[in-house]
């Protein structure tokens, strides 16, 4: 039933990408100068979760290294690598220069040194979650380097800026900004089919379902995929000869449950006991829930701090906030809701 199972994977890079021509235009103009030698926008890729920021951003600095020889790139989960010592390390490392770097004892002084030594092709970082860094002036420094072009993805701008200095806020404001909004139900059918055509064997899924599984995931193409993936992985177990609804319905709740899931895991030390707290004792008010906090973490964390964790937390469907900016409380999603698919 599956025929490549990489094309139904939330991470693979389609050689074609549907429906993001503007982005990809826009985002391969502002790349386009380091391929001529010359030093490169920051480019900032916003929109919600889900959107293909991350699948947009590989795609047209891997089209980029395909057309110039003297081009590299980089990824780094900012999520995962949130400090400023990680992310500094993940780049190095990508760019094989971390042979004598010591994690327990190299100062970040040191790391930044390396790279405003680094004398190899000219390299576009694509720094994703990079409202996740806990210090977000490695944004300065990395924008001070010439040979560097750096694509930052978020979720919201505000989010990005509202956790750094001023003479920041400045430069980044100037940068050029790559906006994308949710897919259409058409839009992610579309996607779908193609994932379909390419991944599984023919007719094993019909396109009945495949709008559905649009209609479903609601613009997260993220979801959409994910649902498919488990669709055709749950009736290839049980040797069906297609995906049956009842096996759609299963892979939906499934999917949901897998997303939420690594997206719990993707969690820093100090996100996980604020999401605890709210599991707890929600629904809770921004300053109770930082009141909690404080109490049960040593070096906690500022209120606003606390309050883009929140706000990341409902971004990812892990927490909901209900009420306004000045009575607003957040509680945990109900992680057994069932996924509907009509």
């Amino acid at each position: 039933m599956i025929r490549d199972a990489r094309v139904l994977r939330a991470g693979f890079v389609p050689r074609e990408v549907e429906h993001r021509d503007a982005e990809v235009n826009h985002l391969s103009s502002v790349l386009k100068p380091i391929t001529n030698g010359e030093p490169a926008e920051t480019a900032i890729v916003t929109g919600p979760s889900g959107i293909g920021k991350t699948c947009i951003s590989r795609f047209v600095t891997e089209r980029l290294r395909e057309e110039v020889l003297e081009v590299e790139a980089t990824y780094v989960n900012c999520w995962r690598n949130y400090t400023r010592f990680r992310t500094l390390y993940q780049i190095l490392d990508d760019l094989g220069t971390t042979i004598d770097i010591h994690r327990q004892s190299t100062p970040h002084d040191e790391l930044i040194e390396r790279l405003q030594q680094y004398d190899g092709p000219r390299t576009v970082i694509i720094l994703d979650e990079v409202d996740q860094l806990e210090d977000p002036s490695i944004l300065y420094d990395l924008h001070s380097l010439p040979q560097f072009a750096v694509i930052c993805i978020a979720n919201k701008e505000e989010d990005l800026f509202n956790r750094v200095d001023d003479r920041l806020v400045s430069r980044l404001r100037s940068s050029e900004h790559v906006r994308m909004d949710k897919y259409h139900d058409e839009q992610l059918y579309d996607i779908l089919r193609t994932r379909a055509k390419w991944g599984l064997e023919k007719d094993v899924v019909t396109e009945d379902q495949l709008y559905r599984i649009a209609d479903a995931a609601a613009g997260d193409a993220r979801l959409a995929i994910g649902v498919l993936r488990s669709a055709a992985s749950k009736a290839d177990r049980e040797n069906h000869e297609r995906v049956t609804d009842d096996v759609l319905l299963d892979a939906a709740t499934d999917a949901r449950a897998q997303i939420r899931q690594r997206s719990l895991d993707s969690l820093t030390p100090h996100q996980q006991k604020v999401y605890t707290i709210v599991r707890d004792h929600g629904p809770l008010a921004p300053s109770t829930i930082h009141e909690y906090y404080v109490d049960e973490v040593e070096d906690p964390r500022t209120k606003r701090t606390v309050r883009s964790y929140l706000s990341k937390m409902a971004q990812y469907n892990l927490l909901e906030a209900e009420g306004t900016s000045r009575d607003r409380q957040y509680s945990v999603v109900d992680s057994t809701a069932a996924t509907s698919i009509q």
